[in-house]
Parts: structure tokens; C-alpha cells; sequence
């Protein structure tokens, strides 16, 4: 199991702009170039942190992208999830009814489990606390 490029280019982008000082602008392609992502596909990657309002967008000359500050300790499922939709280890663990199978199989509780604690150890994991580990930005 992977996560996306996607959702990789979300978390580089998040850490990079929680780093910068509260208020600061940056564009999209400073922030393809930190994130050592193509501009094009970026900017599907920022549609959609934009929409799950993780980030904002401002158009014109003193455009760019900027990181609210109560969006500074943003946990790391969050911006999967915002680029992802929710994280699901296995179909049968969307919903009671996902598989006819779930009430006996063996398997199940152990997808379940481990969907927990992959979702616990990324719900643990803030943004801001990410960004303080970047030696430039200490």
C-alpha cells in the first residue's frame, strides 16, 4: 500500500508553508519547486486543499497561496484525506454493509485494526510539527 503522489506533494507543500511566517504568500510555482513537483499537476493538489479550506487562494498581482494560521497544526490525515478522500485499508471497512463477509471474516478485524493504527499515527502528526524538524526553519 502507497499513498498517492498526490497526497505526498499535500503534506511537502503543508510543511513547507507551515514554516513560512504567518500571512506569507507563496505561488504555486515556488511551491511546485519545493515540493520538486510538476506546476500542472500541483495545482489539481492545491484545487483540492483549497476546497477542504486547509489553504487559501488569492488571485491577482499579490496572489498566491497561504497556510491560515489555525491550519498551522493541521494533523497529516487530514491533508491525506483532503486530496485522498477518506483513507480506506480495505472496501469492507468503508461501512457495516461494504461486504457480506464481515461479520465472519477473519480478516476483518485485522484490516480494521490496522486502518486505526495508521490513521492513529497520522492524526498524531501535525504539520506545524513537521515543519519545526526542517533545519532551515529552526
Amino acid at each position: 500500500m502507497q499513498l498517492t503522489r498526490a497526497a505526498d506533494y499535500a503534506i511537502r507543500v503543508m510543511i513547507h508553508m507551515a514554516g513560512l511566517p504567518p500571512g506569507t504568500r507563496t505561488s504555486r510555482t515556488d511551491l511546485a519547486n519545493v515540493a520538486n513537483c510538476p506546476d500542472q499537476f500541483l495545482s489539481k493538489v492545491l484545487q483540492d486543499l483549497t476546497r477542504a479550506g486547509l489553504v487559501i487562494s488569492h488571485r491577482g498581482n499579490t496572489g498566491g497561496f497561504e497556510l491560515p494560521e489555525i491550519h498551522r497544526n493541521t494533523n497529516v490525515l487530514q491533508v491525506v484525506e483532503a486530496v485522498e478522500g477518506p483513507m480506506r485499508l480495505n472496501v469492507c471497512l468503508a461501512h457495516e454493509q461494504a461486504c457480506e463477509r464481515q461479520s465472519w471474516c477473519p480478516a476483518h478485524p485485522v484490516w480494521a485494526r490496522a486502518q486505526e493504527a495508521l490513521a492513529g499515527v497520522l492524526r498524531n502528526s501535525t504539520i506545524g510539527d513537521l515543519a519545526k524538524q526542517v533545519p532551515q526553519w529552526n
